[in-house]
């Protein structure tokens, strides 16, 4: 699962990359994908939407069993 997961984050990956940022799969677990945002995004005041708007509801549409995407 964790190959799937990291397969479409690396589509999305070039439009953060675009704006200074990135994101980096840590793990799942229960339907829960865990991701570090980091550069540009790890600081920005928007990072929860782009998160939650973004690549959570992006990855729930490609991957149906994944229930939410949290960062740490």
């Amino acid at each position: 699962m964790k190959e799937k997961i990291q397969e479409k984050i690396n589509k999305i990956r070039p439009m953060l990359q675009a704006d200074g940022g990135d994101v980096e799969l840590v793990d799942y677990k229960d339907g829960v994908v865990t991701v570090r945002l980091k550069g540009a995004c790890a600081g920005c005041p928007m990072s929860q939407m782009t998160l939650k708007n973004g690549i959570e509801r992006f990855l729930k549409q490609e991957i149906p069993e994944i229930k939410s995407v949290e960062s740490v």
